[in-house]
């Protein structure tokens, strides 16, 4: 079965790596993984990095699109609830002007 490794801890090796004072395999054999593993995590992080400078990332789009597409929803709800409405009003007698 794979450990399952925090984010926190990925992290904290990472900046071990790019600290430079010790190798892949010093750390390696420090925490008991592979080299290997350490290599892909770098390699995750250094990829990463770019997006942490842009001022608008992917995520911040994909919420803005999905919290359109949200009210765009919500407003056509209120629409079809204010003409069921309407047409209850109209077949129960119900006058919405006195």
């Amino acid at each position: 079965m794979r450990n399952r490794r925090s984010a926190a801890f990925k992290a904290q090796i990472v900046q071990e790596l790019l600290g430079g004072e010790k190798s892949i395999s010093e750390l390696a054999s420090k925490h008991k993984l592979h080299p290997t593993v350490l290599s892909h995590w770098k390699s995750q992080a250094v990829k990463g990095l770019p997006s942490l400078f842009e001022r608008s990332s992917a995520k911040e789009r994909e919420s803005k699109v999905l919290e359109d597409k949200e009210k765009e929803a919500l407003y056509e709800q209120i629409g079809r609830l204010t003409t069921q409405l309407t047409w209850l009003k109209k077949k129960s007698g119900i006058n919405s002007d006195a």
